[in-house]
């Protein structure tokens, strides 16, 4: 792996990796997306999986490292399968369902924030415990009271992992600080998803950093206040 932009660091060490990805304050929150060169943010199986690439994979696992808790929505948790991890993981879910591969971990290693009028809310605090359970909200959530709650409770370095409705929304709400967006050597076509979706928007951003290997492009970048 080669720096192209940002610190004297090396990245093939851990120590370098992390100098280079450490956030540059506190609270911070870090959205980490991967697409392919035309765009596509899944493959044909629907799945970020299929896109990325082992170095991706490795600053992925970095990143997760770092933080002190995963947020990510309720259908990319479904649509990758996610289950509980070292870092917390806090699914974010409209009706309050929790998906069947996030049940089943230690208490708090799942989390989910709905919104009051959720339908399923009583089942997500039956699985998951009521304390564990985040309502931020009347009939939807709440993303920015969501975030502060968040910091209050200890988790001042949030990282979105998608996906991209979750994630278009959070930016569309202000609170996205940093994205990672990695380009995997490769092109898609088909009718994959965009890293974000929903309504447009013009966000102003400033390359923190850019690493490369075997043709991956691995790029941090810092919206603009």
């Amino acid at each position: 792996m080669r720096v192209l932009i940002g610190p004297d660091a090396d990245p093939d060490t851990d120590d370098g990796l992390r100098e280079i990805y450490t956030p540059p304050r506190l609270p911070w929150l870090r959205a980490n997306m991967v697409s392919s060169v035309d765009g596509g943010a899944t493959g044909g199986d629907g799945r970020s999986g299929t896109v990325n690439t082992g170095v991706d994979q490795e600053v992925f696992q970095l990143l997760r490292r770092l933080a002190d808790v995963i947020l990510v929505g309720a259908g990319t948790v479904r649509a990758e399968r996610y289950g509980p991890v070292q870092t917390p993981i806090l699914v974010v879910s409209g009706s309050g369902d929790v998906p069947p591969s996030a049940r089943g971990g230690d208490p708090g290693a799942v989390r989910l924030a709905t919104s009051e009028s959720a339908p399923l809310l009583d089942e997500a605090r039956a699985v998951l415990g009521e304390d564990h359970v985040y309502v931020v909200g009347e009939t939807a959530v709440d993303l920015i009271g969501l975030v502060d709650r968040l910091h209050e409770d200890g988790f001042r370095h949030v990282l979105c992992e998608g996906g991209p409705s979750l994630l278009g929304d959070l930016v569309r709400a202000g609170v996205v600080d940093e994205l990672c967006a990695t380009l995997a050597p490769r092109l898609l076509a088909g009718d994959g998803r965009r890293i974000l979706t929903g309504p447009a928007l013009d966000v102003p951003l400033t390359l923190g950093s850019l690493l490369e290997e075997d043709g991956t492009l691995l790029a941090r970048w810092l919206v603009q206040s």
